[in-house]
């Protein structure tokens, strides 16, 4: 059985972070692991708290999947703190992690800062070296690119300029934050633009689609397939869990992350 390492912040009402990542692989009939790196209580309404981990405790958590049970592939959501973003890098490049998907999670879709100022940097210089793919939505891009973005044309400069900081990895930017359409731009490993194209899907149940997006492209790496076909299947995925979402919460709910499996 392929087995996939999620990286991430707990989620008290099981939609986003670590549980949604879970649900996500086990929903692809893979083997899903964790390191936790915050502790969060919130809810379909917002954020109530976060708690950080020590740093070396989370990197004690990569250190024990990795000397049993090696991913084949990982995925890190919040990290939260420098601290942390320092500590994941140095044990993801001690154990020459592979298959890497980072989703530089910023905000929660409450609006809700979920990252340090400070922890921006290190993601930058040592976490986004380490990636196969980056899946910034158009907020997370402009932080990283430090530029504005206000239609395709950008989307398209944002992915270049964040490619010169990954070493020519993947870039994913996630259109879902456009006023028209929801269209995601894949800048491949090749510097090649592949525009990914779908229709907006009438719901206002969202919470969690960036750690469900990426999570499900860490599952398609960790089966060998390529970068585009990963994304193709995580899309299709997230489409299908975003269109059966179980109607849950008073605000942004969740989604149905075993969709598939109901069918």
């Amino acid at each position: 059985m392929k087995t996939v390492l999620t990286i991430a912040g707990s989620d008290s009402i099981g939609g986003a972070g670590i549980q949604a990542d879970l649900k996500t692989i086990e929903a692809h009939k893979l083997y899903g692991m964790s390191a936790i790196t915050c502790i969060t209580a919130q809810n379909t309404l917002g954020v109530l708290g976060i708690t950080e981990l020590d740093p070396e405790f989370v990197a004690l958590q990569i250190r024990a999947v990795y000397e049993d049970i090696r991913p084949d592939a990982v995925k890190i959501g919040m990290v939260g703190s420098a601290d942390i973003a320092e500590a994941i890098a140095d044990t993801l490049e001690r154990y020459e992690a592979t298959n890497v998907v980072v989703d530089p999670v910023m905000v929660a879709s409450t609006g809700a800062v979920l990252m340090a100022d400070d922890a921006v940097d290190v993601i930058v210089n040592r976490l986004l070296p380490l990636a196969t793919v980056v899946t910034p939505n158009i907020p997370e891009a402009e932080v990283l690119a430090q530029m504005d973005i206000t239609g395709p044309a950008d989307m398209v400069d944002a992915a270049r300029a964040i490619s010169e900081m990954v070493n020519g990895a993947a870039v994913l930017v996630k259109g879902g934050h456009a006023v028209e359409g929801a269209n995601d731009l894949l800048l491949t490993e090749h510097g090649r633009e592949v525009w990914l194209k779908h229709r907006r899907i009438d719901t206002k149940n969202t919470h969690g689609t960036g750690c469900t997006l990426s999570s499900a492209i860490a599952c398609g790496l960790a089966r060998d397939y390529d970068v585009q076909a990963s994304i193709a299947q995580a899309k299709a995925y997230l489409s299908g869990a975003l269109e059966n979402d179980p109607g849950l919460g008073k605000g942004i709910g969740p989604l149905n992350h075993i969709w598939n499996l109901h069918r």
